[in-house]
This record gives C-alpha cells, structure tokens and sequence, in this order.
C-alpha cells in the first residue's frame, strides 16, 4: 500500500484527516482507520489542507460531526462524500 492520504482515527468516526500536502481535488485517495488498520478509499471533491477533514459520508445540515469516537459539533451546510469540512461547514454545538 502506498502512504495514506488521510487518518481515521475510530471506526466510528465519519470525518477523516488529510495527512498530505496539496491535497488536490479529483485525488484519489488512501485513509486508513488507525484503531483497526483498515483501508478505505474516496475520491477528494475539494482540494483540502493539510490537517484539515474530510467527509466520510454525505451530511445534511444538522448532522453530527464524529472524530476520535466522538461528537465535535453540528454540519450548517450540506456536505458529500469527500469535500472539505471546517468552520465554513462544521460548527461547535456548544454556542
């Protein structure tokens, strides 16, 4: 296998993190779910940054946002399948 692209870090999780720079849209990409070695593999819609997420499965707005196992906060616009998730799209549920 080639190095990954992005880290899942719980099965659970529905967000990955991108570990590559210059992530382009179009990539084909490698992630692999530290907790239980697995691969998986989506295609980037949006070039996405270094350290940045991306979306497991496609969101509606409202959703649940899951990382490390657990909840980070609330999507506030609909998001597919490998776009780009950060504070334009994922909000705290706190405030």
């Amino acid at each position: 296998m080639s190095a990954p692209h992005f880290l899942v870090h719980s099965p659970k999780d529905n967000v990955g993190v991108v570990v590559v720079e210059g992530l382009k849209a179009g990539t084909s990409m490698i992630g692999v779910i530290t907790e239980t070695d697995e691969t998986t593999k989506i295609k980037a819609k949006h070039d996405i940054p270094i350290g940045h997420k991306v979306a497991l499965k496609p969101f509606k707005k409202g959703d649940t946002v899951v990382k490390y196992g657990e909840d980070i906060g609330k999507i506030v616009a609909d998001v597919g399948v490998g776009e780009h998730v950060h504070v334009h799209n994922l909000k705290t549920k706190r405030w």
